[in-house]
């Protein structure tokens, strides 16, 4: 190796330590820009069971809801808007109904709408604690933290002890206390964050991976 290389290798190797440092800093702000919970049926607690005091006719009731939660599994939340739109209509005070109809709600990215049906859902049975949950999403969406933050509390505190969701509640909490203590990022920061995202997403489209013919 001559002179001129063993020089510049130890700048290779700062610029390249400096490229991947960028790399993962950018990676890191794009997984933060993601919604932390963006709905997903699988990750979400909505209610998988009718309400035993349900009213009758008890048949058409439950095969009703089963449909519904069939259909927020397979995303398709139109077809369960229509089956929990029936359930409540057969039993207008089963607070699970219009639980799910405020996730299947969500799963629309109509959050107004989802707000009502989880607070009346919460009206009907104060310790329906998915309710909170789906209360403190929209509370988000809405950009009010505070009140996320109040109605993820709930969640927690009524959450059964063995309850998968808690710690994604948790973690919540932390990510909203952070963003308010933080407060709003500067302008220069947030145009940075958005190029340096858009640079990194252009990079890495599908394209790129495709073999090139020959």
């Amino acid at each position: 190796m001559n002179r001129a290389s063993a020089n510049r290798m130890p700048l290779l190797s700062g610029a390249l330590s400096i490229v991947i440092v960028a790399m993962i800093v950018v990676t890191v702000i794009m997984l933060a820009r993601q919604p932390e919970f963006a709905f997903d049926p699988e990750r979400l607690p909505f209610s998988r069971q009718a309400s035993a005091h349900a009213s009758t006719p008890q048949n058409e009731l439950t095969r009703r809801f089963d449909q519904a939660v069939y259909m927020l599994h397979a995303k398709q939340y139109d077809h369960a808007v229509t089956a929990l739109h029936r359930v409540i209509q057969l039993s207008p005070r089963m607070p699970e109904a219009y639980v799910n109809m405020g996730y299947a709600l969500l799963g629309l990215e109509r959050y107004h709408a989802a707000h009502d049906f989880f607070k009346t859902a919460s009206d009907l049975d104060p310790y329906q604690a998915n309710a909170y949950w789906g209360l403190a999403i929209t509370f988000e969406h809405s950009g009010d933290l505070k009140a996320a933050l109040g109605a993820m509390r709930i969640y927690i505190h009524l959450a059964k002890a063995n309850d998968p969701f808690v710690r994604r509640a948790r973690s919540a909490l932390w990510e909203w206390e952070t963003q308010l203590a933080r407060g709003p990022l500067p302008e220069n920061e947030k145009e940075f964050i958005d190029r340096g995202t858009r640079q990194w997403e252009e990079r890495n489209l599908p394209r790129h991976d495709t073999a090139t013919a020959q």
